[in-house]
């Protein structure tokens, strides 16, 4: 059977896991009753919550005697490391782009990664069915991109298709005619090249890692396309490290490959397909697994390094061990190493004295779901606020990541948007323009410390109309200091349960992130205070009763909805001198030292 490998690569909500699920089930991969969930490519929790894809996932479809592997690939930046391994494995990527929209930060990233690997895109302009698409312009702005991404002349002479992915239809005119498909099937069978590995059926097997996965039955299963030669079942093979050296030989359990929604168990791989493999222990992404003759290990492609550090340790509050299971360091410690082992672009580091540990990688998102993974799991937390990892240069000056941000807003917040990134924060304004009837596109060179947090006051600031996208853009020397939240916070100074009587009468004071009935603690955070220090509050002060009643002294209290901080927002929140205590129920701000004596010592100290 004839063979192609694809990956579909976009910006983050441009309809790739849509046009996934029009093409399974127009290949006839799913029955015409069977009953599948929208968007069945996002099959994690998180994922289908929050409407974006996380993992990388392989399907296949056959086509006219063709089988295409796809591979639906993340799009933002966060999971970047995804999308660089991904497209290792395949020959031709379907570049999606939203008609109204136009080529995004994360559509300029993942076009530079399939570019630099030599890989000829189709672009499909999606979504052509909205009021406001403007398909000529979009692809006029491809043609722009693709040009200052240094493309080649046949990269530059791109195939390209007009598709509404949402009713399933695809065509390269936009005349209406069309109501399926088949015109994207056609041009990836007549346009993507098959895998050239094909020729080399004869050679010792080779396969390069790219994902890895468990199953409670089996273990280890990584995935990759075989390189080269064939393999059965039951076969000895051993794996090599990226620099060549043996990690161990291990006899094949298992071989899946991918079919529809599901992974089948074949009996042998063929050079060229993408397929699953069992039977390892210690070889994890990026190695190489091959015949017992081989002693050269493949190339795999470099990770770009991680840009934000953050401390996970034990929860040590008064509160900890109540909700979930998984409190100690030692058990927090392999989870995290597991994560190292599937994820690349997460780092490990343990710190002095074992109770945290320094876990680097590319943004909060990517932070904020392996910590929201966690506490589902049953995991007790303690966070640090984010810190930005510093380089040394050349000339030993210290360098600081830069982001590329692009942001749409309504003409009346471009100014306010602007006056934030390019103040406080030290960003670059480099380009303004209109996009759209009463929109304005703003792309700046911002300091990531200064994006550390911004989003909720984006929104804020915007009333909620404003798309901020932000994609690595490069190091540059430092920017001097960042003022971080100017507010104080409430602080409880004892523990107990909060009462409504005392909450109500300290509501001069600030804004509560509690409600009555919370449990709190000595040193915990409870809200925001109105100035800019901090203050220690009592919310556990009843009302003094009396037998002496007058008319006006009963009155039933009304306390104003408290602020609710979501996982990523609360994290922003803190400052150094603060954490985030994390539980399967509850996130809780605290102040890293609770006893008040303590921490004067340790300000006096800083």
């Amino acid at each position: 059977m004839d063979l192609r490998n694809i990956a579909i690569i976009a910006h983050v909500d441009h309809g790739k896991t849509t046009l996934v699920d029009e093409l399974l089930k127009q290949s006839g991969a799913f029955r015409a009753n069977q009953a599948v969930a929208e968007r069945a490519m996002d099959s994690n929790d998180l994922e289908r919550e929050r409407g974006i894809t996380i993992l990388a996932k392989a399907t296949s479809v056959e086509w006219k005697g063709t089988r295409i592997n796809i591979v639906d690939t993340p799009g933002h930046a966060d999971f970047g490391g995804e999308v660089e391994r991904i497209l290792s494995m395949v020959d031709g990527v379907v570049l999606l782009v939203d008609a109204a929209e136009g080529p995004m930060p994360q559509t300029k990233f993942v076009t530079s990664k399939a570019l630099a690997l030599g890989l000829r895109p189709i672009v499909v302009l999606n979504k052509v069915d909205k009021p406001d698409a403007e398909p000529d312009r979009a692809l006029d702005e491809c043609f722009d991109l693709f040009a200052s991404l240094d493309a080649d002349d046949d990269q530059l002479d791109f195939p390209h298709l007009y598709a509404s992915g949402r009713n399933g239809w695809c065509d390269a005119e936009l005349d209406g005619s069309r109501k399926n498909l088949d015109a994207l099937f056609n041009l990836v069978v007549n346009h993507v090249p098959k895998p050239k590995q094909i020729a080399r059926q004869d050679e010792d097997f080779r396969m390069l890692a790219v994902t890895l996965g468990s199953d409670p039955f089996v273990g280890r299963i990584l995935t990759g396309r075989v390189e080269s030669g064939k393999l059965k079942v039951g076969a000895t093979v051993q794996s090599l490290s990226r620099i060549g050296q043996k990690i161990e030989q291990f006899r094949v359990t298992k071989i899946q490959a991918f079919r529809g929604l599901g992974q089948q168990d074949i009996e042998e791989a063929q050079a060229g397909d993408i397929v699953s493999i069992a039977g390892m222990t210690k070889t994890t992404v990026a190695d190489t697994i091959c015949a017992l003759a081989v002693d050269e290990a493949l190339d795999a492609q470099p990770i770009d390094p991680p840009t934000i550090t953050v401390t996970f340790g034990i929860n040590d509050s008064p509160l900890a061990g109540r909700d979930g299971k998984k409190v100690q360091s030692r058990v927090i410690r392999e989870r995290l190493m597991k994560e190292a082992e599937s994820n690349v672009a997460i780092k490990i580091q343990d710190t002095p004295g074992g109770e945290a540990f320094e876990v680097s990688g590319r943004g909060e998102l990517q932070m904020g779901v392996l910590i929201e993974n966690m506490r589902r799991e049953g995991f007790e937390l303690s966070i640090s606020r984010p810190q930005v990892i510093m380089r040394e240069g050349e000339n030993g000056e210290r360098l600081e990541p830069i982001e590329e941000v692009t942001i749409d807003v309504d003409d009346e917040y471009s100014g306010a948007v602007i006056e934030k990134i390019t103040g406080a924060r030290k960003g670059d304004l480099t380009e303004m323009r209109q996009a759209g009837a009463g929109k304005t596109r703003i792309i700046a060179h911002v300091p990531s410390r200064g994006l550390i947090g911004y989003h909720g006051e984006f929104l804020t600031d915007t009333r909620g109309t404003g798309v901020l996208n932000r994609v690595f853009h490069s190091w540059a020397p430092h920017k001097g200091s960042i003022p971080g939240r100017r507010a104080g916070v409430l602080i409880s100074m004892d523990d107990g349960t909060a009462v409504a009587y005392a909450l109500w009468k300290l509501e001069d004071r600030g804004k509560f992130f509690i409600g009555a009935q919370a449990a709190v603690y000595q040193g915990m955070i409870i809200g925001e205070h109105s100035r800019e220090n901090d203050l220690e509050v009592n919310p556990l002060k009843g009302k003094q009763l009396t037998n002496v009643r007058a008319s006006g002294t009963d009155d039933a209290v009304r306390l104003t909805t408290p602020v609710t901080l979501s996982l990523e927002e609360a994290i922003a929140y803190i400052n150094d001198d603060e954490l985030v205590e994390v539980t399967p129920t509850s996130i809780r701000l605290r102040k890293r030292f609770l006893d008040p004596h303590e921490r004067k010592r340790q300000s006096r100290g800083a």
